[in-house]
């Protein structure tokens, strides 16, 4: 039987920057190739080429994604799997917070960006304003607070029907799920060490050899 797709939550914004970015990077690459000469050429694309790189790390690879399994939070260089029956409560500071018995993993793409709501929202996190209610209209809600809620909502129902075992496949939950029990598991996926490492490389033969 096929499992449901993950739901991811990721900012629109960054991930729209991002594209629009490649593709220019791309075209300027293609000219680069076709008009350039000399060391500078070479130069000019393999910047070219770490700054897709590093965009592709930072802004369109990031994202949170509800599993049958777990939450799976995607940063740029880590990656942790969350099982359900480790999700005490999902909440919003400045960032997207998933917490856990032994720890606090932080969302790197869900980020609020009204000053006024983070100092509401560290307020309540003290205990010096009252919690938030899930029963708000959705249309009303910031994204970042209705990704929270429905990351609090999912952790409800799965684990009301847990599955069990170990997870053995990647397109399951992810890398950072493989063999997870019950606590988070974090990693840094073979994507980014080969991303870093070819770019690194590329950066140092171009510089170096050309």
């Amino acid at each position: 039987m096929d499992r449901p797709n993950p739901t991811s939550h990721y900012s629109t914004f960054s991930r729209a920057a991002a594209i629009v970015w490649i593709v220019i990077a791309v075209l300027l690459l293609l000219d680069v190739l076709w008009r350039g000469e000399g060391r500078s050429a070479w130069i000019a694309g393999a910047l070219l080429v770490a700054s897709i790189a590093a965009v592709h790390l930072v802004w369109l690879r990031p994202r949170v994604a509800s599993t049958e399994r777990g939450v799976r939070v995607v940063n740029p260089l880590r990656e942790t799997f969350v099982p359900w029956s480790a999700v005490v409560w999902v909440d919003v500071t400045d960032v997207l917070r998933v917490h856990t018995p032994g720890r606090i993993v932080r969302s790197w793409p869900l980020r609020e960006t009204k000053r006024q709501r983070v100092r509401d929202n560290m307020r309540r996190d003290a205990g010096f304003l009252d919690p938030g209610q899930d029963d708000e209209d959705p249309a009303s809600m910031r994204p970042v607070d209705l990704a929270a809620r429905q990351l609090r909502q999912d952790a409800e129902r799965y684990k009301a029907r847990p599955l069990s075992g170990p997870v053995r496949d990647v397109d399951e939950a992810g890398p950072a799920a493989l063999g997870a029990g019950d606590e988070p598991q974090t990693m840094v996926p073979v994507e980014v060490i080969v991303v870093l490492v070819a770019t690194a490389v590329l950066l140092a033969a171009v510089f170096l050899l050309a």
